[in-house]
């Protein structure tokens, strides 16, 4: 460690960029002879065992997020006869949907400290167990208590996944690679929800409760065949672990040898802060990690999604469309493409255009959306509110899905260094579980009061998003997760001088 390094560290304000300028000026000079452009991946992108490895880590990590899915998928197809069935009243059975929303905030404060205690692997093993409880306690269920007990743990298992699914991918998966690779977590989400509508419409809500665990039982079993995170066993001290995993993820013949150095330097100069508490997250040295995981899902949630989302037939019903089966088919299906391609285009536009052109969409469609609502208010172009009203919402979740719905996570597992990685991933995602919780509680209120005027508030939050974006957030397109550290630290050290 360089002098000024250790000047840092005493003045307890550690820059992660001088941390890291010697390691990159010792990779440069011994790279740049025989490949620049392979930069801090040498041998990854040569290595066909370590593509494959990374992607059967990641095809078991997101099928906790095909599990996330589900959960919230479970509800609206199974409402009718599940009330039937239990004899439920609408306050009952509304405490059973939102209820999962509870258990899911539980799970979001806990998750970072399971996740940074007992590693990445054994809290996706930990969140499988809690579903498949949840589930068979759905599936047994004989009356609204243990209904509801069963979607609490459901709840909790997939408020963990939440976090740890993307911070998994984000430290196993190469620089070249993570963007793509995080936003199938998204894509995962979307496609387990839109299958258990489907599957949820054709057999009874107890089968389908018992196809909620399938999912849990591939992880459980895909877990035994794949390496735990190599950040988190360098973290926790497990040297040898941390080698043989990083081996496997790059390939048998990969030369490791910069890429570990760099993890290790960069894990001996966090070990060497105290050890982070809620409260060490507002200190000048992370605070703008914090502002920007937090603004992000602020503004991701309160862009109305899962108002939109969670009663798009009640709209389309609103704005007076004659089948609102026509336009709720079309919302699912517009999801799934247009998800996968933002996660072709994760990696080759960069998180910052991608998320910008999606809140630009977001706000054009809550602005046709909510000038349809305006217009049949004031008797105004009526034949053409419905047709307006369905391609707003449907621009709306176009939009949403290729930009503002995987990227703030991606981004979530990117910018915060792994010491503090815990606690701050904790608050972002109780803060995103926060504002899941508000906006589907209070939309039916908002278009009590106005439903013109509720699609435009949702305009203003995805215009503020654009602002936000483009004002406060890094662009981590290509960089590792060392490097991300040293823009945003030198970034903050220049608005510090500045002043």
């Amino acid at each position: 460690m360089a002098i000024g390094q250790h000047k840092d560290i005493e003045n307890g304000e550690i820059s992660i960029s001088h941390d890291l300028e010697e390691p990159f000026i010792i990779r440069n000079e011994k790279v740049v002879s025989s490949s620049e452009s392979e930069g801090s991946d040498v041998g990854v992108n040569d290595e066909k065992g370590s593509v494959w490895m990374v992607l059967l880590c990641t095809f078991v990590a997101v099928c906790g997020s095909f599990e996330f899915g589900s959960c919230v998928g479970y509800s609206a197809p199974t409402q009718s006869a599940i009330r039937e069935d239990l004899n439920l009243s609408i306050a009952q059975f509304s405490m059973f949907g939102s209820i999962l929303t509870i258990g899911a905030m539980l799970g979001a404060i806990t998750s970072g400290r399971i996740a940074d205690f007992i590693g990445r692997k054994g809290a996706m093993r930990m969140s499988a167990g809690f579903c498949i409880t949840g589930w068979l306690a759905v599936f047994f269920s004989k009356g609204a208590i243990s209904l509801d007990m069963g979607r609490f743990f459901t709840g909790f298992g997939i408020g963990v996944f939440s976090y740890v699914v993307p911070i998994f991918i984000a430290e196993i998966a190469p620089k070249n690679l993570r963007g793509g690779l995080t936003t199938v977590n998204q894509l995962m989400i979307v496609i387990g929800s839109s299958i258990a509508f489907v599957i949820g419409s054709v057999i009874s809500w107890r089968s389908l409760a018992l196809t909620g665990i399938v999912p849990c039982i591939f992880l459980l079993v895909g877990l035994q065949f794949v390496p735990e995170s190599p950040r988190w066993l360098a973290k926790v001290g497990s040297e040898k672990e941390f080698q043989v995993a990083l081996q496997r993820l790059r390939g048998k013949d990969a030369d490791i040898t910069l890429e570990a150095a760099e993890i290790q330097e960069y894990i001996e100069t966090l070990r060497s802060l105290p050890k982070a508490k809620m409260l060490d997250l507002f200190q000048s040295r992370h605070i703008r990690s914090v502002i920007i995981g937090i603004g992000l899902m602020v503004f991701q949630q309160f862009g109305g999604i899962n108002g939109i989302g969670f009663y798009a037939s009640e709209t389309f019903a609103e704005a007076g469309l004659s089948s609102t089966k026509v336009g709720t088919i079309a919302y699912a299906c517009v999801q799934v493409p247009i998800t996968m391609l933002g996660a072709v285009l994760m990696d080759k536009s960069g998180r910052k255009p991608l998320i910008m052109v999606s809140a630009t969409g977001t706000f054009l469609g809550c602005f046709m959306a909510g000038t349809s609502f305006f217009l049949k208010g004031h008797g105004l172009l009526l034949e053409w509110v419905p047709m307006l009203a369905v391609a707003g919402v449907l621009i709306y979740i176009a939009s949403f899905s290729i930009g503002m719905g995987a990227v703030p996570w991606v981004i979530m597992s990117e910018i915060f260094p792994i010491n503090v990685k815990g606690a701050a991933g904790s608050l972002v995602v109780l803060v995103n579980w926060l504002g899941a919780w508000a906006i589907s509680f209070t939309y039916n209120f908002l278009m009590s009061w106005s439903a013109s005027g509720t699609y435009f508030i949702y305009c203003a939050f995805s215009l503020m998003a654009v602002l936000f974006v483009a004002t406060l957030v890094p662009e981590t397109k290509g960089k590792t997760l060392e490097e991300i550290q040293a823009c945003i630290n030198s970034d903050r050290r220049g608005q510090e001088v500045s002043k």
